[in-house]
C-alpha cells in the first residue's frame, strides 16, 4: 500500500526514538538502523488509516523485530571472536537519544549497555522502555503482548539484575576531567604505580576485536593486572602501528555518557576505549577495537571538529 506524504512524515518524526530504542534493545547502530528500516517497510505495507495511534504501533513492531533479533544474537554471539561489547557512540549522536534524566543518562552508559547483554530479550525490552523511555507498564503491557502485572515484575528483576551488577556514584564534571587528565599522564609514564593510584581494587579492563584485531578472551581483573595491561597498551610499538596501519593519535572525548579516549589514525577511529569512574577511582577499562562496529565513529569523526591530540602518536 502506497503512503502518503503525511504518512510518510509521521514515520520520519518518529524515526529519531525509535533508532535509540533499537540502539539501545540491540547494542549495535547498524543494526538499530535495520531494524528501523524494517519496521518503516512494515509501516509501508500496513492499512495505515486504520492505525489509530501510529507511535505506540511503530513501537509495537520495532519491539518484536529487536525481540526476535535478540534472540538470534544470542545464538551468533556464542561463536562470537572474542568478548563481545557494544557499538560506542559519540555525545551528540541522535541515536543515543533523550538524556534529561539520570536514568535514561544511565540506560545508555556502556557498562550498562554491557550488563544489560546478561538480560532477557524481554528483560531487556521492559527495562529499555520502562526506564528509558518511561512508558508506563500499561503501554509496555501493550506493546509486548503481556499483562501490566508481568512488566512491572519483569521490571524490577531486570533492574534489580543491572544494580547488583554496577556499583556506582555520579560524581562531578571537573572532578571527572581531573581523573582522566591524571590518567593520561599515569599511562604515559610508562610506569606501573601512577597507574594503580588511580584504579579501584577490584578494576577490570575488556577489549573487544571481532576477530579482526587481537584481544584478550578473559578480562583483565584486579588493579595490578589492569594497570599491567595500561602500561603496555600505551607504550609505543611498531606491531601496534603495523596493526592499526599507522601511528595513532589519541583525543578524550565522551562516549555514551562517559570519558572516552578515542584512538585515530589518518582520520579513521580505529578504537574506543571508554572509562568507568567512581568516586573511589576508574572501576573499568571497556575498548572497541573491532572495525565493524567502528564505522559510525568514523563518519562522526569526520564530521567534527576533534582539535589537537592528547597523545600525539603511540
Amino acid at each position: 500500500m502506497s503512503l502518503t506524504a503525511a504518512d510518510v512524515d509521521r514515520f520520519e518524526a518518529a524515526r529519531p526514538r525509535l533508532e535509540a530504542i533499537a540502539y539501545r534493545l540491540l547494542g549495535s547502530a547498524v543494526e538499530a538502523e535495520d531494524a528501523v528500516q524494517e519496521t518503516f517497510l512494515r509501516w509501508q505495507a500496513a492499512d495505515v488509516g486504520r492505525v489509530e495511534v501510529p507511535e505506540a504501533w511503530l513501537t509495537k513492531v520495532l519491539a518484536n523485530l529487536c525481540l526476535n533479533q535478540l534472540a538470534s544474537a544470542r545464538a551468533r554471539r556464542e561463536t562470537y571472536v572474542g568478548r563481545w561489547l557494544p557499538e560506542p557512540l559519540f555525545a551528540g549522536d541522535p541515536m543515543l537519544g533523550p538524556a534529561d534524566t539520570a536514568e535514561q543518562r544511565e540506560s545508555v552508559s556502556y557498562a550498562v549497555l554491557t550488563l544489560m547483554e546478561r538480560l532477557s530479550p524481554s528483560e531487556r525490552a521492559v527495562y529499555v522502555l520502562r526506564e528509558a523511555f518511561d512508558y508506563p507498564h500499561r503501554e509496555i503491557a501493550g506493546i509486548l503482548d503481556i499483562t501490566e502485572a508481568a512488566s512491572q515484575q519483569i521490571f524490577h528483576r531486570a533492574k534489580k539484575h543491572v544494580a547488583d551488577g554496577r556499583a556506582r556514584t555520579e560524581i562531578d564534571e571537573a572532578a571527572t576531567r581531573r581523573i582522566v587528565e591524571e590518567f593520561l599522564a599515569a599511562a604515559a609514564s610508562g610506569r606501573i604505580e601512577p597507574l594503580l593510584r588511580l584504579l579501584t581494587e577490584d578494576a577490570v579492563a575488556i577489549g573487544d576485536g571481532g576477530g579482526k584485531i587481537p584481544a584478550r578472551v578473559k578480562a583483565f581483573e584486579g588493579a595490578v593486572a589492569v594497570a599491567t595491561f595500561l602500561r603496555g597498551l600505551f607504550k609505543p610499538a611498531a606491531a601496534k602501528r603495523a596493526l592499526v596501519g599507522g601511528s595513532p593519535e589519541v583525543h578524550v572525548r565522551t562516549a555514551n555518557g562517559d570519558p572516552a579516549l578515542v584512538a585515530v589514525v589518518d582520520g579513521r577511529v580505529v578504537g574506543v576505549m571508554c572509562l568507568e569512574i567512581t568516586a573511589g577511582g576508574i572501576a573499568a577499562f571497556r575498548s572497541q577495537f573491532n572495525p565493524a562496529k567502528l564505522e559510525r565513529a568514523t563518519a562522526r569523526w569526520a564530521a567534527g571538529d576533534h582539535g589537537e591530540p592528547v597523545i600525539a602518536g603511540l
